[in-house]
């Protein structure tokens, strides 16, 4: 899926496009908003009203998204390539749960 890149180097090319910190903010939010938003999806089958959190999450998220890459004056890494979208949780989570290289 990756195209025999390392995800070291999909995380720098993903990492140049991020430089604002304003635009780092707003995917520190919105990242995982996305990602909670379709975990919750299932619940919505067994839970009644739960797709309404769900698509607001989604919805607020990528808001995030779109609102930060204002600030950085570039188009999303995903419109390039649509692996980008599983890059940007692996930069969420290397930014923010592990804590490694802030200075990219």
């Amino acid at each position: 899926m990756l195209g025999n890149r390392p995800w070291t180097d999909w995380i720098n090319e993903y990492s140049k496009s991020h430089q604002n910190p304003a635009n780092r903010l707003c995917h520190i939010i919105g990242i995982p908003l996305i990602v909670l938003s379709i975990v919750m999806l299932p619940l919505a089958l067994f839970f009644k009203g739960i797709w309404m959190y769900s698509l607001a999450f989604f919805l607020i998220g990528w808001a995030f998204q779109f609102i930060g890459h204002a600030f950085e004056r570039k188009a999303p890494e995903f419109f390039k390539d649509w692996r980008f979208l599983f890059v940007g949780v692996r930069w969420w989570i290397q930014k923010v749960l592990l804590r490694k290289d802030k200075s990219s």
